[in-house]
């Protein structure tokens, strides 16, 4: 008897194996297609010159080649630039709206929630549509209209190396922050209430609660926040590409939008190839000192 029930156990537990190994399979078999196929694929084509009727084998010339061109570094130093002007700013701004909501009752909440986060399902060319007639450079644009109050001439916004990279700047501060309110918000809302309730009997203030307990309790997600808006940061495209194409005189090409170029307009598809692994490589640095700098103390 005691053999038997063994043995329907033990059918049992390969039953449940066998519908595991079937769930964690579809998963792998979709980052095998999608990421892993990809990644190894960039890495062969990064060490030829790649042609589609025939290739040739040229080792870490392509490598070399980026190393030594201006416009890579360049490219890199506008993404950084972009970087350090975007997320942070993002994040605070994100921070902020959501201990603003968060008072208000949960059907307002719901509101503030989805205006805030409806331009996130709007299309990107769309939006880039909008940012284009805002920053038109004759009287009619509304940026211009903006600073023409202020007794400022009108500005090519777009057309100038002054003013291009702060215009995309502008529209990545201006531009959605759904996703993010929405995360703070979470995490705002499963902080227990008994914190709170202590800090009022000892008579904290608002700030004092907000510096003990909201933003200690609020870390990692704004690690989570950071890591996640760098990465997206470094990878922008969209803006750059469909706002100024790069110019002028290359003063907005990112990185991501290079790497394009070389690949679908010059069609040096290992050079791309190239800097597209050495763009990953700068992306899991970064990520990996924001890990050991912030996240000590952290446990997700």
């Amino acid at each position: 008897m005691n053999q038997l029930l063994t043995k329907r156990k033990k059918l049992k537990l390969e039953s449940d194996s066998g519908w595991g190994y079937a769930f964690i399979a579809v998963a792998l078999i979709a980052f095998s297609l999608f990421t892993a196929y990809p990644v190894i694929n960039a890495f062969i084509i990064s060490l030829q010159k790649y042609r589609p009727l025939g290739s040739t084998y040229v080792g870490l010339e392509n490598f070399v080649n980026s190393f030594s061109d201006e416009l890579f570094w360049k490219a890199l130093k506008n993404t950084l630039v972009y970087t350090l002007l975007t997320v942070p700013f993002n994040i605070l701004l994100s921070f902020l709206v959501a201990i603003l909501i968060m008072p208000f009752k949960k059907k307002t909440q719901t509101i503030f929630k989805a205006v805030y986060y409806l331009p996130a399902v709007a299309s990107g060319v769309s939006l880039a549509v909008v940012w284009l007639w805002i920053f038109d450079p004759l009287k009619s644009g509304i940026a211009n209209q903006a600073v023409g109050l202020f007794g400022i001439s009108n500005q090519n916004w777009l057309g100038s190396s002054a003013t291009a990279m702060f215009s995309l700047v502008l529209m990545s501060w201006l531009s959605s922050h759904g996703t993010a309110i929405i995360i703070y918000l979470a995490a705002l809302l499963s902080i227990d209430n008994s914190y709170y309730e202590a800090a009022d009997i000892d008579g904290a203030t608002f700030l004092q609660k907000l510096r003990y307990i909201v933003i200690p309790f609020l870390k990692p997600t704004t690690l989570f926040l950071l890591i996640t808006g760098v990465i997206g940061s470094f990878q922008v495209f969209q803006n750059a590409y469909l706002m100024t194409g790069g110019g002028p005189d290359h003063a907005t090409t990112m990185v991501g939008l290079l790497i394009f170029n070389n690949a679908f307009t010059y069609f040096e598809f290992g050079e791309a190839a190239a800097q597209s692994l050495l763009l990953a490589a700068v992306i899991a640095l970064i990520s990996f000192f924001q890990f050991k700098i912030l996240g000590k103390d952290i446990e997700y």
